[in-house]
């Protein structure tokens, strides 16, 4: 994986977890610096691991020269210093957080250059548009187009310019992006509608990256951007698409594929299926983008920049799980609820409700409501003996009694009903209360969110590896 960073173009190291993307990145940046093909790497990871990245650098090249952000130093009153410190300092390597790359700019200029292409593009792919093409699709697209034309005026009679370093100007000329599945919302103009995967939304933080590849392509010539994540695409082929224009745009711009459209006949099919519907009582017709055509070429394609890696291909060390699915049977008050949500969602396909009284989501979310606690949807119903957050206190006391001798650990994932400090009924605190009643001291027991800065989250971690907090919740 290193010596392809190294003699090819920009890269995707599709790994799987645990395959040591973080090794790779290290060890390719010094390489490419001792090597001369690169003065100064900027290396992007999520925020908490800023400090964790650093330590492991350090344990594979004890002598480099590194920087490493902390949230101090990208406060608004030391963002300057710390901007300055980046561009005058010869380091093997900058590491920052996701959230700090968005706070350096781009020249205004190159910010204009990158508006205007936009605008371009969907003045182009308006053009294309037909008469079939529905109507909302069309005033969508001229909304957008009428946002970025806003955006650009803003930018040229911006007269609040801040002298604070663009990003050109830190010299850096090697971009390494972790976790670039984060970066996934990248604006997508289509005449598609209605398609499961295709979203026509941006993240800023993604078109801001998206316009610091740009740079970096022009400087190097597409050699400097390397993205770095175990889940390239997760939840629909546009995210193939997206990450294309990250790292092949020139590919794409010489094979006439920029448009996402161009690039979905391409390759793709959009199909309509029948699949069930989201409150479980029946059936319904979905549209996908699920078909492929040209998969060779398609592969081919995507392999010139793609590293990728899964577990069967690297056969690693890894703890063999054991899986076991507790099923909990609904009280009579959970089966009426169900049926009730079952009509809400009939009235709501039929028009017969306003969006803003009921609408879809809210039908599905209250029932991941329903299905994790009764209480959840109305807090006055009674606790039921035999709920999820009870089957899941006795297992997880009967471990934590199985393995005391070994002071083993264990955690609790629960997406939904956090806690809260209004005394309003969470799922979190009633799985903790019935911890504390079947005999588990108050001090063994942990909740993520209680460790609020990054050394309270680092301080807590190492009391779970010590076997000191033996139940963490999150």
């Amino acid at each position: 994986a290193v010596a392809r960073i190294l003699y090819g173009g920009n890269t995707l190291l599709a790994h799987v977890v645990g395959a040591g993307k973080t090794y790779t990145m290290a060890a390719a940046a010094m390489e490419a610096k001792r090597l001369g093909l690169c003065s100064k790497s900027l290396v992007v990871v999520p925020n908490h691991l800023t400090e964790q990245w650093g330590a492991e650098w350090l344990q594979l090249y004890p002598g480099a020269n590194i920087l490493v952000a902390t949230k101090v130093d990208f406060e608004t009153a030391n963002r300057k210093k710390f901007c300055g410190r980046i561009a005058t300092g010869d380091y093997d390597a900058v590491i920052i957080g996701h959230s700090q790359l968005e706070k350096i700019p781009l020249s205004a200029e190159r910010q204009a250059a990158m508006l205007q292409r936009q605008i371009d593009e969907i003045t182009t792919q308006l053009g294309l548009m037909d008469r079939d093409t529905p109507r909302f699709t069309v005033k969508q697209m001229e909304r957008t187009r009428k946002g970025l034309e806003t955006r650009l005026e803003r930018l040229n009679d911006d007269s609040r310019k801040d002298d604070v370093v663009t990003f050109e100007e830190l010299g850096i000329d090697r971009l390494f992006i972790d976790e670039a599945h984060n970066f996934k919302n990248l604006f997508l103009y289509t005449k598609l509608r209605n398609v499961a995967g295709v979203a026509q939304t941006e993240a800023k933080k993604s078109s801001d990256l998206f316009a610091k590849c740009q740079y970096l392509d022009e400087l190097t010539g597409g050699r400097g951007v390397v993205f770095a994540t175990g889940t390239p695409i997760s939840n629909s082929m546009a995210e193939l698409y997206t990450m294309m224009r990250y790292l092949q745009y020139g590919m794409l711009q010489d094979r006439g594929l920029t448009l996402f459209d161009e690039w979905a006949s391409t390759f793709g099919e959009v199909t309509t299926s029948v699949e069930l519907k989201p409150e479980g009582t029946g059936y319904r017709m979905r549209t996908r983008f699920s078909r492929f055509y040209n998969l060779p070429e398609l592969m081919a394609l995507w392999r010139e920049a793609a590293d990728i890696q899964t577990a069967d291909m690297l056969n690693l060390p890894v703890p063999e799980v054991e899986r076991k699915n507790v099923v909990v049977k609904p009280t009579d008050i959970q089966r009426e609820m169900v049926a009730e949500l079952g009509e809400r969602a009939e009235a709501v396909r039929n028009g017969n409700v306003d969006p803003s009284e009921d609408n879809m989501l809210k039908i599905t979310n209250d029932g991941r409501k329903l299905a994790l606690d009764q209480r959840l949807v109305n807090p006055m119903l009674p606790s039921d003996p035999n709920s999820k957050a009870a089957k899941c206190a006795e297992n997880v006391f009967e471990i934590w009694r199985r393995t005391a001798d070994q002071c083993s650990t264990q955690m609790i994932f629960c997406d939904l009903s956090t806690p809260k400090d209004d005394g309003t009924f969470s799922v979190y605190d009633d799985i903790h209360a019935k911890l504390l009643e079947l005999g588990i001291p108050e001090n063994e027991i942990a909740f993520i969110h209680n460790a609020k800065s990054e050394v309270q989250k680092k301080d807590l971690f190492a009391k779970v590896r010590a076997g000191q907090v033996r139940i963490l919740l999150g």
